[in-house]
Parts: C-alpha cells; sequence; structure tokens
C-alpha cells in the first residue's frame, strides 16, 4: 500500500457484539506505525485493516481515548464515535469493590495491573503451575519465564494480583501445596465467563452463534438442582411485592439492589447481570441493626430458580434467620440440616476434614466443613451446596457460614433431594458480559451495610 502514516486515519468505535470493547478501524497509508502504537495500547488485529481492544477491566473506552490522543501526538488522524464518546465520559465506579478507599483513578490501576497479569498468562510470559480455591477466591502460583520469579497470585478478573513472590520454582510450589493441599489442582484455573467473552470479543464483530430458529428450545422437567435459573431478578421483585415487611433498595450504580427487612436485621443484596459462576445473592443476618453478622449465605448467578425460590420463601417465615450464636457447630445441627438427604438415599462419605451428600447419579452434592464450624466466629464457608464435577469446579453453588440456620438449610435439602423444576434442552445465545461486571462476594467478605441510596 501507498502513502504515509500522515495518510492514516482511524475511527474508533464500540464493539457491535460486546459491551465494553472497542474497535479500531483504519484507513489510509502505510499501516505498519499505526498498527504498532494501537499494540503498545493492548490492541489487537482482527484483519488487515481492524484492531479490537478487549479488557477483562472494562475499561476499554477509558484506554481507547488514551490511544487517539498518542495517535494524535504523532500526527494520525482519528475520530471516535457518538457512542464510544459517550462511554468515554461516563462516570462509573466497580460497585462493592473491596478497596473502596481506592479513587477511581487508583481502581483504574489496579485493575490494569490485573490486565497485566492476565496478558502475561495469555501470551504464555507467565507458566501457571496450579491453582486452588482459597475460602471462594481463586488463587494460583506461576513463574514468569524471562526473570524466573515465581509468584503467588489471588482473585480472578480485574481483582486478581500478586500477593507474595519467591526465590525458586521449588519453593513456590512447596509453599502453594502446604497451604492449599486439600482444593489444590494442576494448571491454570478454568477461564472466568469474563475471560472467555473477552477472548470472543477479540476474534470476531459478530454475537456468538445461536440455535437455529427451526429448533424450539422446549422445557423438560428435571430435578430441581438442575433446574435453568430463570429470572433471579423477577424472582426479587415477585418477592418484594408479596412481603411489606422488606423493602427495596437500589444503590446508586444501578447494578445492585438491596432489599431490608423492617428489623434492619436481615439483608438481601441482589447483583444484577452477575456471570454465572460468581456472586449473585448474598444474605446476611444480624443479631442487632447495628452488631456484627451473626451468619452469611451466598448463591452464584447460575442457581436455579427453584433453590432461590425457597431461599427466599424460607427468609419470608419471620424467623428465617433466628440462630445460636457463639458455640461450635454439633452434630444435631449437622443431622438436622441433612436429614431430608439421607431419606433420600444420597450417598455419605467422609473425607477428613469433609462430610459429603451426594446425589444418586453423582452430579449435585452438599458438603460440610468440620474445621470451619470450629471457628463459628469468623464466618467462614462451611457448608457448600453444589451440582457440577465437584464442590471445587461447580456448575452453580451455594456457600454458607457456621450458624446459618439448619431449618433453612434443611428446607434447602428438601429441595434439592425432592423439588423439581424446567430446563431448556436447547440452550440460546451466550449472554453478553455486563458492561460493569461487579466484584463476587465470599462468605466471608465484609458485612452488608444499610445501602445509601434512593429508595423504591
Amino acid at each position: 500500500m501507498t502513502g504515509t502514516t500522515a495518510d492514516v486515519h482511524v475511527r474508533f468505535d464500540t464493539h457491535p457484539a460486546h459491551t465494553s470493547a472497542v474497535t479500531a478501524h483504519l484507513t489510509g497509508g502505510t499501516l505498519g506505525t499505526t498498527h504498532a502504537l494501537l499494540t503498545g495500547r493492548g490492541f489487537e488485529p482482527l484483519d488487515e485493516h481492524t484492531m479490537v481492544l478487549a479488557r477483562i477491566d472494562h475499561e476499554e473506552p477509558y484506554w481507547a481515548n488514551e490511544a487517539a490522543q498518542e495517535l494524535a501526538a504523532q500526527g494520525i488522524a482519528s475520530d471516535i464515535t457518538p457512542p464510544l464518546r459517550e462511554a468515554i465520559h461516563e462516570e462509573w465506579t466497580w460497585a462493592s469493590h473491596p478497596m473502596s478507599w481506592l479513587t477511581r483513578s487508583e481502581i483504574r490501576n489496579v485493575s490494569d495491573e490485573a490486565q497485566q497479569i492476565h496478558d502475561d498468562i495469555r501470551h504464555g510470559r507467565l507458566l501457571i503451575h496450579a491453582h486452588a480455591d482459597d475460602d471462594g477466591a481463586t488463587v494460583a502460583v506461576g513463574t514468569y519465564r524471562d526473570t524466573g520469579q515465581s509468584v503467588y497470585l489471588h482473585g480472578e478478573n480485574h481483582l486478581r494480583c500478586v500477593a507474595g513472590t519467591f526465590d525458586s520454582i521449588a519453593d513456590a510450589l512447596t509453599a502453594f501445596e502446604r497451604t492449599h493441599r486439600d482444593t489444590l489442582r494442576p494448571g491454570p484455573a478454568p477461564m472466568t465467563d469474563t475471560e472467555r467473552q473477552t477472548a470472543q470479543a477479540r476474534t470476531s464483530l459478530r454475537s456468538p452463534d445461536t440455535p437455529s430458529a427451526a429448533l424450539t428450545p422446549v422445557a423438560e422437567e428435571v430435578s430441581a438442582y438442575a433446574a435453568d435459573p430463570a429470572d433471579h431478578d423477577a424472582l426479587l421483585d415477585t418477592f418484594l411485592s408479596e412481603h411489606a415487611d422488606w423493602e427495596k433498595w437500589r444503590t446508586w450504580s444501578d447494578g445492585t439492589t438491596h432489599a431490608i427487612h423492617e428489623s434492619q436485621t436481615l439483608r438481601i443484596e441482589r447483583i444484577h447481570e452477575s456471570p454465572a459462576h460468581e456472586t449473585a445473592w448474598t444474605v446476611a443476618a444480624y443479631e442487632t441493626p447495628v452488631s456484627d453478622r451473626m451468619w452469611v449465605l451466598t448463591a452464584t448467578g447460575a442457581t436455579p430458580a427453584p433453590v432461590i425460590e425457597e431461599l427466599l420463601h424460607r427468609l419470608a417465615d419471620g424467623d428465617g434467620w433466628d440462630t445460636a450464636t457463639g458455640a461450635p457447630v454439633d452434630e444435631k445441627m449437622v443431622t438436622a440440616a441433612t436429614q431430608p438427604l439421607t431419606d433420600a438415599g444420597w450417598k455419605h462419605t467422609v473425607d477428613g476434614r469433609w462430610i459429603r451428600w451426594t446425589s444418586p447419579a453423582g452430579d449435585a452434592g452438599v458438603r460440610f466443613d468440620a474445621f470451619s464450624a470450629q471457628h463459628p466466629s469468623q464466618n467462614l464457608t462451611t457448608w457448600t451446596v453444589w451440582t457440577g464435577p465437584d464442590p471445587d469446579r461447580p456448575t452453580w453453588a451455594v456457600n454458607a457460614s457456621p450458624h446459618t440456620p439448619s431449618s433453612l438449610l434443611a428446607d434447602l435439602s428438601e429441595t434439592l433431594a425432592h423439588g423439581i423444576g424446567t430446563r431448556q434442552n436447547i440452550t440460546g445465545q451466550v449472554a453478553q458480559p455486563a458492561h460493569r461486571i461487579v466484584t463476587a462476594r465470599s462468605p466471608d467478605a465484609q458485612p452488608i451495610t444499610t445501602p445509601r441510596g434512593k429508595r423504591r
């Protein structure tokens, strides 16, 4: 192609099939220098004239604007479409960001460091030896190929960070195995929904393929634990409309809704459009409106509708959050919580600190952590309800702390053992990522506080 860099023009636009990704369409003269500048800003080529910026921290509009300014400094003309310009100037913040004391700029720096770690792993610069689950958080150990430094990683997506370093691979692996022996798995963790959707955006401007229109999804009756999640937001709206003793609060970010009982001692947090494997619901109970919480329960975005319905039904009983605090969980509580599973013939096994009840088909289960149960004041994950390959790689999961009422757990067990739901036998289009993905909560996250948002 003839011409010079001065003849090049770049048009920045929003990605047609990804909520926050950005495209750059290049036309004009010699493109090599422009390609190099955009590559330095994280853009990747889709074809000769199209590049895509897709990040796990969903900060693409900001970095696209930075790229446009750099091109201008080099004398390369560019323009930004109105939709992208609107996204660039949008004021937003991560809902429930764990580092709430940071400024918006500082949060962006943290997420950019997480993006760099993600890119190093994706491009093979950082080799991951093993990963594990650390009370709901993903941790990993790996080594940088160029420097030979081994690192301990904590978190996922925009919250992944280097939490420690080691002098050698041997030291790193020894320490990691000693700390995470029970949940350790070789190699990197499975891709998160955010990583998968970002990878899709880098390789295509089209949405993932959908089933043929001729193949109409048909609902089939299945066990409750295998049912579709349906519309969680609709379930919450129905719950609130039927129970006047609960009030709905919407946070100013519109990414989260809080439902608070009139006693101010039971609170529900619903994170909208949360990825399937990340926390979408958090329920926390308190002795008084200003006390530490007694217990906490979380559920991921793919949790079946019958399970969420049963949870909300139990909370509406009025005494669904009563529990005794201070003493360790005893055998009587465990028996009461799992009796429906035992009666239904679920397989009961004991493996060290873990006690499990597994469905006859082996595709669902309940796990009790006897070690965590002996530390009731720490709100550690003690109960895990799951379906999938195993509790550490669930399709969906409900996690609960030691003093979660045994009556509530028994109701959930009854739903698992005997409940019925529906599932579509043909899946639909893969959901696009929310523009602002919110942080998943683990049961040992900070207590939910009464929101200061506008009441609706």
